[in-house]
């Protein structure tokens, strides 16, 4: 199999260049993962605080689906290849699907929160790989995602507090 039609150059090292793709590729991964749950749950809320609840996971969401591009386009401009479909999706992905009939609210609220600071955790990981490998446009970004996703768990871990 031949990429050299794919070959986008770039000033980092080849091995760094790929280390830095593969932690993207895992953020992406489950971001996607990520998006997906908070749009079920969105579609699935019942209850007191429905459309509190239902209008928090919709911009939530929103907020998840728009770094995708930026993350897969940080892959491709250090010269690597992003993920494919569904299924390398699935192969990659770290953040459980919850595919139950029923979730209770807070349970809901509580899972989202619990995968929004895994995600924070993927993202400081990545932080560390792209430093080390002198990616300062990354690792500028990196920041912001991370900012992103402590602010949806915090607004999480609020919505769901019982007094």
């Amino acid at each position: 199999m031949t990429t050299t039609a794919l070959d986008t150059p770039t000033d980092l090292k080849d091995n760094a260049a790929k280390t830095v793709a593969q932690a993207l590729n895992g953020i992406l991964a489950d971001s996607y993962a990520l998006y997906i749950k908070t749009k079920n749950f969105h579609w699935h809320v019942s209850g007191p605080h429905f459309r509190d609840y239902h209008l928090m996971l919709d911009d939530q969401a929103a907020q998840i689906l728009g770094t995708t591009d930026a993350i897969a386009e940080r892959v491709r401009k250090t010269g690597n290849t992003t993920l494919r479909s569904i299924g390398d999706i699935a192969r990659r992905q770290t953040i459980s699907d919850n595919d139950k009939d029923f979730v209770k609210p807070e349970d809901m609220l509580s899972e989202l929160r619990e995968d929004n600071l895994k995600l924070v955790a993927a993202l400081r990981e990545a932080k560390d790989i792209v430093d080390e490998a002198k990616d300062n446009a990354t690792s500028g970004i990196l920041d912001d995602w991370t900012d992103q996703a402590e602010e949806r768990a915090w607004f999480l871990f609020e919505a769901g507090r019982k007094s």
